[in-house]
């Protein structure tokens, strides 16, 4: 087989399998232009149409399908033959696509950086934040990293941090106004600092649980915000209460910058894991990075002040 004629299967491949020019690109480095270019060529040397292509999505056709059955599981193979030798070098190499939240970035991956880039120089990690949830397969991630429970169950996880609690907090100039919550009922009279997801656009509700009891509250207040620092910061700035990570509010309720209420009602859960996909080959750089992040030592952001 000649090389182009091996990149321009590898390009129906990736399309086929993504939906999407677009992700496609971003799985194989390429610009959707130059994939659409080894699609035509394909097409034209096959004098066979493989796929449907609207403004809005990619679907095989019949031939395709017929291809993509026969060839995907052989390149797999490929694929999977040319990772097995990068098993035997000193240092894995290839890029490594990750996914998390702001927050998970900031604790998790942000302090060890240089340690990782130092281990594995020949690794190249394209991080992309996003605090909404993710599905990394159709959007060519190789791994995300979310709360435990909220990774789908289909999913391969690997836990990254310690469990974690939520806290209500804040600001003593609020509380000079407002009594102090008893139960998680009262804070349908409080103001609220609400958090609304990237993706999906849902508003969340604030859980609480206490001796086997579990219950959601759907708060609201004067802001609704996209980001968990900005809603520390406006529970700082005294514009109301706040759900956060204890971790991240530690140093400001020492210094007594914040005030925590219902510390009876939030109990511990699963804390921050890296998930990936269990049907997909693992490849040796991605298995680098998560044997080096199990095994790091969580580091929490430090408060300013």
């Amino acid at each position: 087989m000649r090389p182009h004629e091996f990149a321009e299967l590898s390009a129906f491949i990736a399309i086929a399998e993504e939906g999407s020019f677009r992700r496609a690109a971003a799985r194989l480095n390429l610009t959707p232009s130059t994939l659409s270019h080894s699609l035509r060529a394909l097409e034209q040397r096959l004098d066979v149409r493989l796929l449907q292509r609207t403004t809005r999505s990619v679907s095989l056709t019949d031939a395709g399908t017929a291809l993509l059955a026969q060839i995907a599981p052989a390149f797999s193979s490929i694929a999977a033959a040319i990772d097995g030798v990068n098993a035997f070098r000193k240092r894995p190499r290839g890029t490594v696509r990750l996914n998390l939240p702001l927050l998970a970035a900031q604790m998790i991956l942000a302090p060890r950086l240089g340690q990782f880039h130092a281990a594995y120089p020949d690794i190249v990690l394209e991080v992309a934040i996003n605090d909404g949830l993710v599905d990394i397969v159709r959007e060519g991630y190789d791994a995300g990293m979310r709360l435990g429970d909220s990774v789908e169950l289909d999913m391969a996880t690997v836990p990254v941090s310690g469990t974690q609690r939520l806290a209500i907090v804040g600001a003593p100039a609020y509380f000079a106004h407002h009594a102090a919550p008893r139960t998680p009922h009262d804070l349908l009279a409080h103001s609220c600092i609400g958090y609304r997801l990237v993706a999906g656009g849902a508003l969340c509700r604030w859980q609480f649980a206490k001796d086997g009891h579990a219950l959601e509250i759907q708060v609201s207040g004067p802001m609704v915000l996209g980001t968990p620092g900005l809603m520390l910061d406006a529970a700082l700035a005294g514009v109301g209460l706040a759900s956060a990570l204890e971790s991240t509010v530690t140093g400001h309720l020492a210094a007594g910058r914040l005030v925590r209420v219902l510390d009876d009602w939030c109990p511990p859960f699963a804390g921050f894991h890296l998930y990936y996909s269990s049907r997909r080959q693992m490849p040796a750089a991605l298995r680098a990075v998560i044997d080096f992040l199990r095994a790091g030592e969580i580091i929490t952001p430090q408060n300013s002040g």
